[in-house]
């Protein structure tokens, strides 16, 4: 019974905790003004890493296939 209720509170203890977490939000890139047509987009590419996993997981799930063949 002391098992049960340890997870019990371990569990809602990892539920809840990421709630009373919150993180500040980031300045502005353009300094501390309301964004203009002159300011750079938000954001970071996502096409290198991207790109580098699909080639990875092509790679595995070929070398996957050729093992269930043989």
């Amino acid at each position: 019974m002391k098992k049960i209720i340890k997870i019990l509170v371990v569990g809602a203890f990892l539920t809840i905790l990421p709630l009373a977490m919150s993180a500040q939000t980031p300045p502005h890139p353009g300094g501390g003004s309301a964004p203009g047509p002159s300011d750079p987009p938000v954001g970071s590419p996502i096409d290198g890493g991207l790109s580098i996993m699909l080639v990875l997981g092509a790679a595995y799930g070929a070398k996957k296939a050729f093992k269930f063949e043989k």
